[in-house]
């Protein structure tokens, strides 16, 4: 065979494999699917993608995320879980709202939202301030004396032993708060050595800041020199320089007292206390406010300055400083860590079982 027999045959076979290459239908590439035989264009059919909503999760009725093994899909369906209640709750609110626009002056009153106050557990102790009962034991207690007009209240405000610079400092604001009140260093004194002075000083109160790590978390204070004597956890202490958009310093004049939400007999006791400390004529003119106000236990307290700007509007302004108050124990008498009587302590795995129940 020559030469050009041989390209005359190859020439040949690339001829054959081209036709058949010619004959053969041509696949869709990957990645790219075919146009649909209806009629639609590319862009409509992307455009019929885009509007297609993502399908429903509809969760079974005996469903619990924590039954998913697998971290970042439980932690994905709790997300799509509470996102589902949170949109069917949206539209029963907007479905509400319609319905009451509709029917106008014939809708019915609004639901009260269920709070833990108001689904409040009764407590036995509840009392009403105008009980024959409550009435004479308000007038032998402790308190009566100077509730009687009998006695001004003095106060006579210490530390525990070498105390920080923000204790010292939280004593010196409380004292700008509470009248007639004088701040000493302890030095070391017991307070069983320190009551009998303040007793013989004519003081009717003894008020001990305690704190642990430079933070102040306790406060004992002993109504003298009868008792009795509570035992309080202090908590988000935050001086005037602390405070954002205060007010100026607080004047000499003596505040008005709120005391809110004291019901049981336990709180009853405790609203007095707090209600002693302070003389019994306010100066209305210095428009300055303590506030003891219990919430669940916690007794939140501040110190407010008000201005009347017209006959409905009055405006407000925080002077501090403000801390939290959670009682741990109320004590017959003065303070006796050994041999005192404590008429209630807070026991905090058997009363604390319960979120709804209160005890002040």
């Amino acid at each position: 065979m020559d030469v050009k027999e041989v390209e005359v045959d190859f020439g040949t076979q690339e001829h054959v494999k081209k036709l058949k290459k010619k004959g053969k239908k041509q696949k869709p590439k990957k990645g790219k699917k075919p146009h649909k035989e209806n009629g639609e264009t590319k862009e409509e059919a992307e455009k019929a993608k885009t509007d297609e909503k993502p399908p429903e999760i509809h969760f079974p009725p005996t469903f619990s995320v924590s039954e998913i093994k697998n971290k970042q899909r439980r932690h994905f369906m709790f997300l799509k879980f509470k996102q589902e209640k949170r949109k069917e709750k949206l539209a029963l609110k907007k479905k509400r709202k319609k319905e009451r626009q509709a029917l106008g002056d014939k809708a019915p009153p609004k639901e009260v939202p269920k709070t833990i106050e108001n689904q409040r557990v009764y407590d036995e102790t509840t009392v009403d301030p105008q009980d024959e009962e409550i009435v004479f034991d308000e007038g032998t207690d402790e308190f009566s004396a100077y509730f009687n007009r009998l006695t001004n209240p003095k106060i006579l405000i210490t530390t525990s032993d070498r105390p920080r610079g923000r204790t010292v400092r939280f004593c010196e604001q409380l004292a700008t708060v509470i009248p007639d009140s004088h701040v000493y260093y302890r030095r070391g004194l017991a307070l069983k050595r320190v009551i009998p002075q303040c007793i013989a000083r004519g003081f009717t109160y003894l008020m001990v800041i305690n704190e642990d790590r430079k933070i102040s978390n306790g406060l004992i204070l002993s109504h003298l020199p009868d008792g009795p004597t509570a035992h309080f956890k202090v908590s988000s202490v935050r001086l005037r320089k602390e405070m954002k958009r205060k007010g100026k310093e607080p004047t000499e004049h003596v505040p008005e007292v709120i005391l809110n939400n004291f019901t049981t007999r336990l709180g009853h006791s405790i609203g007095r206390m707090f209600a002693s400390l302070f003389p019994h004529d306010p100066n209305f003119v210095g428009r300055q406010v303590a506030t003891f106000h219990n919430q669940r236990d916690y007794i939140f307290f501040r110190y407010h300055r008000y201005i009347f700007k017209n006959e409905k509007r009055v405006g407000i302004q925080e002077l501090g400083p403000r801390f939290t108050l959670k009682l741990r124990s109320l004590q017959k008498g003065t303070f006796d860590s050994k041999f005192g009587v404590y008429e209630w302590v807070h026991k905090r795995h058997e009363m604390d079982s319960c979120r709804r129940k209160f005890h002040l």
